[in-house]
């Protein structure tokens, strides 16, 4: 297993952003037999986010571990919750959910600026993604505000397709930045396949178009530690989970959401 050293720990903590190199390694043409599958077969949440006028191709969904035995082999075989666990400085690692996001090349719309955390149900500090390329990735990468996660207010969600607010606004929300004209700083890297970024829930982050001339695959994995909470949001949230029943305070069922570290 990649080592999670203490220098990882503590600028997880700080900027809420980390690169692990070589976590999923072992496991990518695992995950690229899953995507290529979920590309085949979308599943209920799968989406298209280009416009009929713009090129190339923007494809996700997300939470299909359970229809993909890919997708599951690598959520419960991979040392992913182990490392989350202690990144997140937390006993347990608990999945919410898997996403895959695919840009095709030429595909010049970027991913916009965004905390996932406003669209979800759950909320703590010990929360974590990992966004892992299955393709060499140099100017389709991540991009994360460092420190982000530790700003007063969150970010009001936009639904990425139409950029209308996907909660009515309020004091609760700030309007989505624009990083770069407001001279933040943000963090990116050039990697490799089966390397992973690590971050919290609240950080900011976004995407570049992928302008280069082979694919951009990715696959993400959003966990929960110790202190993570079911919250109601101001509207659906999503993912949705119909029929979850849970109420605020509790932990995420185990049933739908299970501990995958400690096994």
């Amino acid at each position: 297993m990649t080592e999670i050293t203490p220098e990882m720990i503590e600028t997880y903590a700080r900027d809420g952003v980390v690169l692990i190199k070589g976590l999923f390694a072992d496991h990518v043409e695992t995950l690229r037999v899953g995507v290529a599958q979920n590309m085949e077969h979308p599943g209920p949440y799968a989406a298209e986010n280009l416009h009929k006028h713009e090129l190339g191709r923007f494809f996700d969904d997300y939470c299909n571990w359970r229809q993909i035995p890919e997708f599951e082999e690598v959520i419960r075989l991979s040392k992913a919750g182990e490392a989350a666990a202690k990144l997140m400085n937390s006993r347990t690692a608990q999945l919410f959910h898997d996403h895959v996001l695919v840009k095709e090349p030429g595909t010049s719309k970027p991913t916009p600026w965004h905390q996932d955390s406003p669209y979800y149900f759950v909320e703590g500090n010990q929360t974590l993604s990992f966004w892992v390329p299955l393709d060499p990735v140099t100017n389709a990468t991540l991009r994360c505000v460092k420190g982000s996660h530790k700003w007063p207010k969150p970010v009001l969600p936009t639904r990425w397709l139409s950029e209308e607010n996907f909660y009515p606004e309020g004091d609760t929300y700030i309007a989505v930045p624009d990083p770069d004209a407001e001279g933040m700083e943000i963090v990116e890297y050039e990697m490799e396949p089966g390397d992973a970024v690590a971050f919290d829930f609240r950080i900011l982050h976004g995407a570049r178009g992928n302008e280069t001339t082979q694919r951009r695959r990715a696959f993400s994995l959003r966990l929960v530690g110790d202190d993570a909470r079911y919250v109601e949001r101001p509207g659906p949230t999503s993912p949705p989970f119909p029929g979850h029943d849970m109420r605020p305070g509790q932990r995420l069922r185990e049933d739908w959401f299970p501990v995958i570290y400690p096994t």
